[in-house]
């Protein structure tokens, strides 16, 4: 991620995936400017979520435990999903994959701020899961690439019907597994 993330640094307009977007960049006041903040933020969003299911950090650091998930979810509240919901409107493959990026974000959203509410009011459990949640959207990013290469090398789909796939593929795989894991760890 770093390195897919990486070239975009130029902030250039027909950079990597933008390439395909030219009609978006040239069209559409300030998607450029949504789109850098969903690139920038997201690894950074991706780098801390890591950091917050580390054992050491949850029993022995709870101060950087604390100061990293207040740096991720204001990531994601202020920057990350919201500027993913109005890429998402402009997703390639047509009506069904701009559902599923929109969607995306909204639930990304959702679960961050209700695991930020939880543990403002002390209710570990459901930070816990709610956070899981969210992070499992967060790592979408890395699924949804995952997905790609898996898809082209088995089906060579074509583009579009590829870009419908895995904007499902990319996060509602990872929501059923921290759900089935939710279910048995926190409702016995």
């Amino acid at each position: 991620m770093i390195q897919i993330t990486s070239k975009y640094t130029s902030l250039e307009k027909d950079v990597a995936f933008l390439q395909i977007k030219q009609t978006e960049v040239s069209q559409i006041p300030h998607y450029l400017t949504f789109f850098y903040i969903h690139v920038s933020c997201a690894i950074f969003a991706l780098l801390a979520g890591f950091t917050q299911f580390n054992h050491y950090i949850l029993t022995k650091q709870t101060i950087i435990h604390r100061n990293i998930g207040k740096m991720y979810v204001l990531i994601i509240l202020f920057l990350a999903a919201p500027s993913g919901f109005v890429i998402g409107l402009y997703a390639n493959g047509g009506f069904y994959s701009k559902i599923a990026f929109v969607l995306l974000s909204v639930l990304w959203f959702y679960f961050t701020l209700k695991g930020f509410i939880k543990i403002k009011n002390r209710n570990i459990t459901a930070h816990k899961a709610f956070m899981i949640r969210s992070f499992a959207l967060t790592f979408s990013a890395i699924t949804l690439r995952m997905w790609k290469v898996i898809l082209v090398y088995l089906f060579q789909p074509s583009p579009m019907d590829l870009y419908q796939i895995i904007a499902w593929l990319g996060w509602i795989p990872n929501l059923l597994i921290v759900e089935f894991y939710i279910i048995k760890k926190f409702q016995k």
